[in-house]
């Protein structure tokens, strides 16, 4: 990236009253432009309290409709509006519907990557950093989790007090995290630490010493006293991790094939720089945006309390 665009972009978010959220899965030098870096939980808590005119999201399409979500009076723009989740759209809403209608004492808590529909018919929503605390505070004792079968999977098995109904999705950049990828990079390197992200399938989390979300994962990391670590998450965490390492000589390493979101990668400091100067890119209110909205601000009340935060 050339000290052109970087001054550029620290011109136009002062003359443009803009700030910028970077998400760890984008590459190292769209982060390297943000004001805040972080995993979905934090983005949301600092989106709800940042008080610049204009948020330019540096994420996929889901991230950017909850920023709108949860600041409706401010303009939100994403850099490339066609990255998109597929996980997001992994529900069938009719499903939702036949549970609501089989069971008495049911919530529907929802993965925030989701669409706003799909907030819209939930209960609560959730992230990877905070799944396991907030379905354990829910009052109810049957919890449906969409729209990610493997990070439902993961909290069912740390809530066993819960029955935990799960949907058919998931995120292909995890899912397809081959589990024999995984024990060859930590074969290849004795003594190493594996850290997984929950949306990883059972087999790889198997494997892992540390489950965490990408944050958590970050943390671990930066906490060990271990030198060599094998990341089961995609591979833009690894910025933050040289980042926040430097000088300590830790090694990442990443299962083959290294996975990559191509969404999260399409993401790029040109596209941010573009975003600030014509206002591209603009995020709408979705549809029922009180319902989306309210599942949201639920998971955020849960965490200032302290039932959602770690």
């Amino acid at each position: 990236m050339g000290q052109d665009i970087r001054e550029a972009v620290e011109r136009l978010k002062r003359e443009r009253d803009a700030v910028v959220l970077a998400h760890y899965y984008v590459p190292g030098e769209t982060q390297d432009l943000a004001d805040f870096v972080g995993d979905s939980f934090a983005l949301a808590r600092i989106a709800s309290t940042c008080d610049a005119s204009t948020v330019i999201m540096a994420g996929v399409r889901f991230m950017g409709e909850s920023v709108k979500l949860l600041n409706p009076g401010r303009r939100v723009l994403l850099p490339e509006p066609s990255a998109d989740c597929p996980m997001a759209h992994m529900v069938d809403p009719a499903f939702v519907g036949r549970c609501r209608a089989e069971e008495d004492d049911l919530a529907v808590a929802c993965y925030v990557n989701s669409t706003a529909a799909l907030k819209a018919l939930s209960d609560v929503c959730v992230t990877s950093s905070n799944a396991v605390d907030v379905v354990r505070a829910l009052p109810q004792r049957t919890v449906l989790f969409i729209p990610d079968e493997n990070l439902g999977r993961f909290v069912a098995g740390q809530v066993p007090e819960k029955r935990v109904i799960l949907n058919p999705g998931c995120c292909p950049i995890h899912r397809d995290i081959p589990a024999g990828s995984v024990a060859a990079e930590r074969d290849r390197h004795p003594g190493s630490v594996v850290l997984a992200h929950p949306e990883c399938p059972a087999d790889v989390l198997a494997l892992a010493d540390v489950v965490g979300s990408t944050a958590e994962i970050i943390q671990a990391v930066e906490g060990s006293d271990a030198g060599d670590f094998v990341v089961c998450t995609v591979e833009g965490v690894g910025h933050e991790i040289a980042r926040r390492c430097e000088g300590t000589g830790k090694r990442v390493h990443f299962p083959a094939p290294a996975p990559r979101c191509p969404d999260m990668a399409a993401i790029t400091p040109e596209k941010v720089l573009a975003c600030l100067e014509t206002g591209s890119g603009e995020v709408p209110l979705p549809p029922d945006a009180d319902a989306a909205r309210a599942p949201l601000e639920r998971m955020l009340e849960l965490a200032a309390r302290g039932g959602g935060a770690r």
